[in-house]
């Protein structure tokens, strides 16, 4: 079975002696010397000033929807994964699409400023692929009419704009480590900010709202990483340029192997340095796609359609129309990638596209 992705695993010895650490400490959570070890490790890797890792890449939304205390309408995408919306809707928020800009995939920000109004307290917008928004743009209108911004950074490891990492714009920026991320800690997240006291109230937010042992900031959940989790990270941390090199390299041979009126891709942002996190394309119509799926899925292939359904037509969000968003993900298929996917694979699925794509 080829699936959309496949988990790097590092090797077990390698995991097992990191975690042999908190084995030989019996210190299994609540922030062990891996959780902080990664922490600073990965502040490093990614030049950042701040970072809370966290159990998953969900909550970091939550508690920055929280943290930054907003309310009413959060403007944002539709093309993301559900957690985007839902998190808003979560926390007692009422979300507000904006179309998406069709070649960049990302929200369009010379929509944003139509959608503003009185009851507006954010802007939460997703890096689709790892592709960055316009975030100079964004965060230029955010200022003017004194919103904050949260970035839905969850394929973003590793990405840069203009030299910096993607993780230093916004209020506050998230990311996932799921297994299915490029840098993974099995499950897991981690959320960034350059404000030193917003740090601390995610921080406590992050932690039941504990200050030290018997008094309490205020609220807070768990979001805590565990030192197994963090294991993981530090094991496949060094693997990361092995990782990204093999994908680019996979990435490579679609584009040769694909027709070049077969399908469309996204453009990734000028300035911006991309991490081979998806592989997307766009087919000519839905029926393509239901056809290519159909044939992958009978060779064991599977592909995955995402981002689908188009946020806005979820069942719990009041019905609007975004065109674009809902064109594309009919249309969109993230293909296999992975750091140790064939190239024939890549050949076989490429001539079923090729196939399936003739006008």
């Amino acid at each position: 079975m080829i699936n959309v992705t496949k988990t790097f695993l590092p090797p077990q010895e390698e995991y097992n002696a990191i975690l042999k650490r908190a084995w030989d400490k019996v210190w299994i959570t609540n922030r062990g010397e891996l959780v902080l070890e990664l922490e600073q490790k990965l502040k490093t890797h990614l030049n950042v000033p701040n970072i809370i890792v966290t159990t998953n890449g969900t909550l970091p939304l939550q508690i920055a929807i929280k943290a930054l205390g907003l309310t009413g309408e959060i403007i944002t995408t539709p093309f993301s994964y559900v957690a985007t919306t839902s998190s808003i809707v979560w926390e007692g928020c009422t979300p507000v699409f904006v179309d998406i800009d069709p070649k960049h995939l990302t929200i369009d920000e010379t929509k944003i400023e139509a959608a503003i109004t009185s009851k507006t307290s954010a802007i939460l917008a997703t890096h689709v692929f790892g592709n960055p928004c316009a975030v100079e743009e964004i965060e230029a209108i955010a200022e003017k009419h004194n919103l904050k911004v949260i970035y839905d950074a969850a394929h973003c490891f590793g990405v840069t704009y203009k030299g910096k990492s993607v993780f230093n714009f916004g209020d506050v920026s998230t990311c996932s480590f799921h297994a299915t991320k490029l840098f993974h800690t099995g499950e897991g997240g981690a959320m960034f900010t350059n404000d030193g006291e917003l740090h601390k109230k995610l921080f406590y937010h992050h932690n039941f709202g504990h200050k030290g042992k018997d008094d309490f900031y205020g609220i807070g959940i768990n979001a805590k990483m565990s030192e197994l989790q963090a294991a993981m990270g530090l094991a496949v941390l060094p693997h990361l340029d092995f990782i990204i090199e093999k994908r680019k390299a996979a990435v490579s041979a679609y584009k040769k192997s694909l027709q070049k009126d077969a399908v469309q891709y996204m453009h990734i942002r000028e300035a911006a340095e991309w991490n081979y996190s998806y592989f997307p394309v766009i087919l000519h119509s839905e029926k393509v796609l239901d056809n290519v799926l159909e044939e992958l899925n009978e060779n064991n292939i599977y592909p995955r359609r995402y981002f689908y359904p188009s946020l806005n037509t979820l069942e719990y969000i009041e019905k609007s129309n975004m065109p674009h968003s809902e064109n594309i993900s009919k249309r969109i298929l993230c293909l296999p990638l992975s750091h140790d996917i064939e190239f024939g694979v890549i050949e076989f699925i490429s001539a079923i596209i090729n196939q399936h794509s003739k006008r």
